[in-house]
């Protein structure tokens, strides 16, 4: 990025550094392959390095990046996709459609398809009686999509990102789940009712700095689901709520957990 590089890609080997064409390509060959030897003389380990460069084809970025976004299997009970593709196979799998955008949740983090897995688990402890829910936090709204699918009655899906509620309002449309869930800007602590499943799908220090007010919605026997927890802060979550919550279950996922907790 020093010698003018508008992008680079770090890899396992190397990396690749993107560069617009002009008429000083050979000048800027020549500064590139003295950098790296000089980078080669401070750090002295490995070999020396290989230096490719190759001309990249113009290509409409904005459509082809689509390419990648292949429907997904997550848990027992879905398909993930992009509006543009259908699985090949739905077999006994509900299909939940989101538009890959500018919110978090399309299916493929390892704390969205944790969270998911163990709303499953929730819904099916609760399937006999129906539920209601509440996604704090809810993104691209794909935890509130899920939890309609699996029998919520209604869901209230709140985020403090303006961003995040149009994208999710977008896609509980096109899940046809909008009618069941009420989305909105709201702090949790406007909420005055208790849920039989509470989703937070966060980060560590926003759980425990919620904590308080997120025990306060779980109904009696109610399930609490926490997710974005890198692995080294699960201990810490679990003595927070270890008084009130049993752990039903504890899904890894790379570095990250989600936790399935159930009120005592």
């Amino acid at each position: 990025m020093e010698q003018g590089s508008p992008g680079v890609v770090l890899k396992r080997h190397g990396l690749e550094a993107y560069f617009r064409r002009s008429r000083n390509d050979t000048a800027l060959k020549r500064r590139v392959g003295r950098f790296l030897s000089d980078t080669e003389l401070l750090n002295r380990q490995g070999a020396r390095p290989r230096i490719v460069w190759r001309v990249i084809v113009g290509e409409n970025w904005h459509e082809s990046w689509r390419r990648f976004i292949k429907p997904r299997r997550v848990g027992k009970a879905f398909w993930v996709t992009p509006p543009w593709l259908t699985p090949a196979k739905f077999r006994s799998r509900q299909v939940i459609t989101i538009e890959p955008g500018l919110a978090f949740g399309t299916g493929t983090h390892a704390t969205t398809r944790g969270c998911m897995e163990c709303i499953e688990q929730a819904a099916a402890a609760l399937r006999d009686r129906g539920f209601t829910a509440l996604d704090v936090g809810t993104g691209a709204g794909i935890l509130a999509i899920a939890m309609v699918k699996l029998g919520a009655k209604q869901v209230w899906a709140i985020d403090s990102d303006p961003v995040a509620l149009k994208v999710a309002r977008e896609n509980l449309r096109a899940n046809n789940a909008l009618a069941r869930v009420h989305l909105s800007g709201s702090k949790l602590g406007a909420i005055r009712r208790r849920f039989p499943v509470v989703v937070a799908n966060l980060t560590a220090e926003t759980i425990v700095e919620l904590a308080a007010a997120l025990e306060k919605k779980v109904s009696a026997k109610g399930f609490l689901i926490l997710s974005g927890i890198l692995s080294q802060k699960v201990d810490t979550i679990m003595r927070r709520f270890h008084e009130r919550f049993r752990v039903v279950r504890q899904k890894r996922g790379r570095e990250w957990a989600t936790l399935l907790l159930q009120r005592k």
